[in-house]
């Protein structure tokens, strides 16, 4: 495949630290069914092709670049296909549904990480696409579900003990993501996201002393960017000193501390995702608040994006208002 070496020039800036006026922005699940054109193409295709069949899913990610001019295209897809492909039989109706759930009784026929990683080329075949429909000034990333919240869907309701957990994770999940992260990378992602929304049923004692450890093989990697949403208590200080290139973070945090203490790679957030949801004028009200308090702020490695993903209800207008009010402001 034919490298690009013309990408988005502010991502590339942010994911390097280097100083520069306006941010890029993204915001995650920025295709989906906010968008009127997503829902056309759901009148024809359901969920589960319109991830799979990679022109359609090259498509989906194109509708929020050609629509609202966001700087980064985002692979469209699921975090649950992994799972799929481990052998747990998934549906969508319309959230996902597994026939059955795994079990320390029957793991052992959901362990092939191999087969797995044959299951989602798809994936890899839809951001090659993607790749090749985005223009040269746009950047392109790719994603995973964190590991600990992938497992939590695999168990559904479950109960299994926390060495289980542990061992599943070492053996199965962590490799497969590593797997599926190096092979986003080679088909075109320049960085690949972990979406961790899962860790509610988590201690801060597991997470900080077995679970981040788990997570430098996938940050070693290199270009993998961390998202994690409910995480323990004084647990955000341990993630920015692991080498990701870039952290998110939600709209609870504190967007100008977490730009000015870390350091290694970009921010990305976080504008709270329920103001898109207001009355126009409230909505307007509090995004002039939200930018006027990074008037003084330091910049330098930020992604400009919401606190969590787009609700399926944000109006339209407001995300074209959102990108053109970050550039006229920042520009």
């Amino acid at each position: 495949m034919e490298q690009r070496t013309n990408m988005n020039e502010k991502f590339t800036n942010a994911v390097n630290r280097v100083e520069q006026s306006c941010p890029p922005i993204w915001m995650m699940r920025q295709a989906g069914r906010y968008q009127s054109s997503y829902m056309q193409l759901k009148d024809t295709y359901n969920f589960m092709q319109m991830c799979k069949l990679p022109q359609i899913a090259a498509k989906v990610a194109m509708l929020p670049i050609d629509e609202f001019d966001f700087d980064v295209a985002i692979l469209f897809s699921d975090i649950l296909w992994h799972v799929e492909g481990l052998g747990l039989p998934l549906a969508f109706d319309p959230g996902p549904k597994f026939e059955f759930h795994l079990s320390e009784e029957n793991y052992r026929n959901h362990m092939c990480v191999e087969t797995a990683m044959e299951h989602i080329n798809f994936q890899k075949t839809a951001l090659e696409i993607t790749r090749d429909l985005l223009p040269n000034r746009k950047s392109l990333i790719g994603f995973i579900g964190g590991p600990w919240s992938v497992l939590n869907y695999a168990l559904g309701d479950n109960k299994v003990s926390p060495d289980f957990k542990t061992m599943y994770l070492n053996d199965v999940i962590i490799p497969l993501m590593a797997r599926s992260i190096r092979s986003q990378k080679l088909a075109g992602a320049e960085v690949v996201m972990i979406f961790d929304s899962g860790l509610h049923n988590m201690s801060k004692i597991y997470y900080e002393n077995k679970y981040l450890p788990m997570m430098e093989q996938l940050s070693a990697i290199g270009k993998v960017g961390y998202y994690a949403r409910d995480l323990p208590s004084g647990s955000l200080p341990k993630v920015k000193k692991m080498d990701w290139s870039g952290i998110g973070i939600d709209s609870t945090q504190d967007l100008a501390k977490t730009l000015n203490t870390h350091k290694n790679g970009f921010v990305q957030g976080n504008f709270d995702e329920s103001h898109m949801l207001l009355e126009t004028n409230l909505y307007h009200y509090e995004l002039d608040k939200w930018i006027e308090g990074m008037a003084d702020v330091d910049k330098t490695g930020w992604v400009c994006g919401l606190g969590h993903g787009i609700h399926k209800t944000t109006p339209e207008k407001h995300v074209t208002h959102f990108v053109e009010k970050i550039r006229r402001t920042f520009e």
